[in-house]
């Protein structure tokens, strides 16, 4: 919607301004040109009327002409002429000085000097300055007026222009509310709109296309593969009951089965993950962090594979989230088993605090340049060795964003290793 106002907006300023614009253009072109096409008239008049008056009176012929003012002198008699006068060349020219009323006062005096003779005729200009006054005001309010025209023009013309995209936007929201997408394009015409409009039905076929096989490979998943999963947790149960086996059979059995119950906890999260970034997080599950995280730690302990490593979880407080038991085991699995596979030797603290939970290890640590990076898809850390897509770090960050949880991953202060942490607030 603001979009859509900023646009509206920027075609009427748009129109007004040039509305405004060409308008001033216009008036300024023509109080120019009557500015110069008067200058030129006067001045030719008073020079051919001073030169008219210079040969009668040197002819002695009777002086008449229809200008305000005139006078004539000669060498001897100038200094009885007015002072701004005495001095002034054959020509025309303006005098400014203030007149017997108190007001400024402005004039043409055209000037004939020959044969010591001076003729001098004065044209008032003050009716053609009040003239030009009042064209002045008159072409500003019209400017104004056609600005104001503009405006209100652009305004018509920008809820016209933007009508079809108006209605287009409206539709669009209209599929939003309703869940079903139908066909844009026949209810427009063959124009920019249109073509907008067959784009969008083009792209919604294959949203919808994609949408489809995603909620299929969904179903396909989670049927393919919780029945094997189910399969393997039952046998490895009942296997376990056998009287004869050996410690070692019966410890790797256990190892069958975390891992079976890994694996059906990630596709669980997966799938849910798939699931709620479409709909929304699911709700109503409270989960204990603590004993999540006790779960987590005894099944990553064979990962050890014999290093000399200490796992220790240190709670401070029992806490809750409002999620799903395997979206956390998920989550804590990958940023727990990061910490075992890149300590070599030393301690793997959890600490569940208020609020949050911490892994804290004592590897090689990470750049604080790179804590970012590290979350992004296909990003490795550059002490990882072995196998892996980079893929641990991206799912967790997609878990947290969906439950408004924050990941983050930092090296540690006061020696090497680095501190993985979830803020649940």
């Amino acid at each position: 919607m603001r979009s859509r106002r900023k646009l509206r907006f920027r075609l009427i300023v748009t129109f007004t301004l040039f509305g405004f614009g060409l308008s001033a253009l216009f008036a300024s072109a023509a109080i120019n040109i009557r500015t110069r096409v008067e200058e030129q008239l006067i001045n030719s008049a008073l020079q051919d009327e001073v030169d008219s008056l210079n040969q009668k009176v040197r002819n002695n012929q009777p002086v008449s002409f229809e200008i305000l003012k005139g006078a004539t002198f000669s060498d001897r008699t100038i200094y009885k002429a007015p002072l701004p006068w005495q001095n002034l060349d054959t020509g025309v020219h303006d005098i400014f000085d203030v007149g017997a009323d108190g007001k400024p006062r402005h004039y043409k005096v055209a000037v004939r000097r020959q044969g010591g003779i001076i003729n001098f005729l004065e044209f008032d200009v003050s009716r053609d300055e009040l003239g030009k006054r009042q064209l002045l005001t008159s072409v500003i309010a019209a400017v104004f007026l056609f600005a104001l025209l503009s405006l209100v023009l652009g305004v018509w013309l920008s809820s016209r222009v933007l009508r079809p995209v108006t209605d287009l936007a409206r539709r669009l929201r209209d599929f939003r509310r309703v869940g079903k997408a139908e066909a844009l394009a026949p209810h427009f015409a063959d124009d920019e709109v249109g073509e907008l409009a067959v784009a969008l039905d083009e792209y919604a076929t294959r949203l919808t296309a994609v949408v489809e096989r995603d909620r299929e490979f969904n179903s396909d998943v989670s049927h393919e593969l919780r029945t094997p999963l189910a399969v393997i947790a039952s046998t490895t149960e009942l296997l376990q009951g056998s009287p004869d086996l050996t410690d070692k059979l019966r410890e790797r059995l256990k190892r069958i089965e975390r891992a079976s119950r890994q694996a059906t906890e990630l596709i669980e999260a997966l799938l849910l993950l798939s699931r709620a970034e479409r709909r929304g997080p699911t709700r109503g599950e409270v989960t204990d962090v603590a004993k999540v995280a006790s779960d987590v730690i005894e099944s990553q302990r064979p990962q050890m594979g014999g290093k000399p490593i200490d796992i220790e979880l240190v709670s401070d407080g029992s806490v809750a989230v409002n999620a799903p038991a395997s979206v956390l085991s998920v989550a804590l699995t990958n940023l727990i088993g990061n910490a075992i596979k890149y300590t070599m030797e030393g301690k793997v603290t959890v600490r569940v605090l208020e609020g949050r939970i911490d892994v804290i290890d004592t590897g090689p640590g990470i750049k604080p340049e790179d804590a970012e990076k590290l979350f992004q898809r296909g990003i490795r850390g550059e002490s990882a060795t072995g196998g892996g897509a980079g893929l641990g770090l991206a799912i967790v960050r997609r878990l947290c964003d969906l439950y408004g949880w924050d990941v983050s991953l930092r090296p540690r202060p006061d020696m090497a290793g680095a501190i993985s942490t979830i803020d649940f607030r």
